[in-house]
């Protein structure tokens, strides 16, 4: 009888129904795989046991780094952070630290496993168990911190090399890490974006820099074709032969292009050089990008270039932990002032090519114009067109 008057309670209260078990793996890969931020999978992860499972197998990663202090940092204070800051973070290897996941991430022991990473350098993924919200407040690593085991204990708070995180994602293919700001500190109004190819060394870089970006609300200008073209623009009124002008040489000009020059190939190959375990342990990896939220600078490593440094070690710089920047071929570009189609305005527009003196003739093939005009986003991919066709400057730099 019992059984009987419970059948009318589960007509009319049934048991709650899970959809998600209706959607088949693909598909909840595909859904996983669009989200791509490392800690919203990490709370995915501990929804259920068929998301934990499903995590690892995420191929599309992004990996965003809340903030960076300084290797020789010994104080956690805000003080000494922005200290760090100022001085500038070429000044000594960087260790990025990631924001925590905080609680979900606690759940994720099991996740992370017992395996331990021997970065000494390392990007860093914290969690607070005490905080309910993502916190980004990070120390330095204190004296009692095995950084051998790829783990930190301070202030209660847990920091995790993101090595020891991805290392639990088993078919990475493109992965993306985000700084939360350039390495290099430039004074407001100046404009310095870079992007460079690696493989076991520097492939090619491209650096495009102006000493001020103004926005001439008046100022209409047609727009430029696929090759750079803009008809009837005066792409420098105040020099329209493509001459550097004289005073570009007295009045320091061309010393502050060597140092933008210098301090982005060293913010490129210490960026470089901290990938080295990432890239030897993800072997499925087809693309990967280390840039930051300004813009300023972007690293970039296609299949073929990370087969290259598996194959093929790096050579570490003897002053720093960087990779080495060979001898260089350089080839620069100026225009005292550089009016873009959309009103923009650069003053002392400089476009910089790099590329190493000794390369395969395979990697020399790219034209100028496909290869520099790609390198930024609107709207300095059109000033890199406009630059390249003015007079060229070659200059030659030695290994350092």
């Amino acid at each position: 009888m019992s059984s009987i008057r419970s059948d009318p309670v589960h007509r009319i209260y049934p048991e709650p129904i899970d959809h998600f078990d209706r959607l088949p793996d693909s598909i909840l890969l595909l859904v996983f795989n669009k989200i791509g931020d490392v800690k919203a999978l990490g709370r995915c992860c501990v929804v259920s046991r068929r998301f934990h499972s499903l995590v690892p197998q995420v191929e599309n990663v992004v990996v965003r780094v809340d903030c960076v202090i300084s290797d020789d940092e010994c104080s956690p204070s805000s003080s000494s952070y922005e200290k760090s800051r100022s001085a500038g973070p070429i000044s000594s290897i960087f260790r990025f630290l990631l924001g925590g996941i905080v609680k979900p991430f606690q759940a994720l022991v099991q996740f992370l496993g017992p395996k331990r990473s021997a970065l000494n350098e390392t990007l860093n993924t914290h969690s607070s168990s005490s905080s309910s919200s993502s916190s980004s407040s990070v120390g330095p690593v204190g004296p009692g911190a095995d950084v051998n085991d790829g783990e930190m204990e301070q202030g209660g708070v847990t920091h995790h090399s993101p090595t020891q995180v991805l290392r639990n994602f088993d078919e990475i293919r493109f992965l993306r890490i985000e700084l939360p700001s350039g390495e290099l500190g430039i004074d407001d109004g100046v404009l310095l974006r870079w992007r460079a190819d690696f493989g076991s060394t520097l492939d090619s870089c491209v650096i495009l820099g102006a000493a001020s970006v103004t926005k001439n609300l008046y100022l209409q200008v047609p727009e430029c074709g696929n090759d750079g073209f803009c008809p009837n623009n005066s792409i420098a009124a105040v020099d329209d032969n493509g001459s550097i002008p004289e005073s570009f040489y007295t009045n320091g000009g061309l010393k502050l292009r060597v140092v933008w020059t210098i301090s982005s190939l060293i913010a490129a190959s210490a960026r470089h050089y901290l990938l080295q375990p990432i890239i030897a342990e993800h072997k499925t990896l087809d693309s990967l990008v280390l840039t930051d939220a300004d813009g300023q600078g972007v690293l970039c490593m296609n299949r073929d270039q990370l087969e290259e440094l598996r194959v093929k070690p790096l050579s570490a710089s003897s002053a720093s932990k960087r990779t080495l920047v060979p001898a260089l071929n350089m080839r620069l570009w100026y225009a005292p002032q550089l009016e873009l189609p959309d009103g923009v305005v650069l003053k002392g527009a400089t476009l910089v090519a790099i590329r190493p003196s000794e390369q395969p003739a395979s990697k020399k093939e790219v034209s100028d114009a496909s290869w520099l005009s790609t390198a930024f986003e609107e709207p300095y991919g059109t000033a890199a067109k406009m630059l390249i066709k003015r007079r060229t400057y070659c200059l030659e730099m030695n290994s350092f």
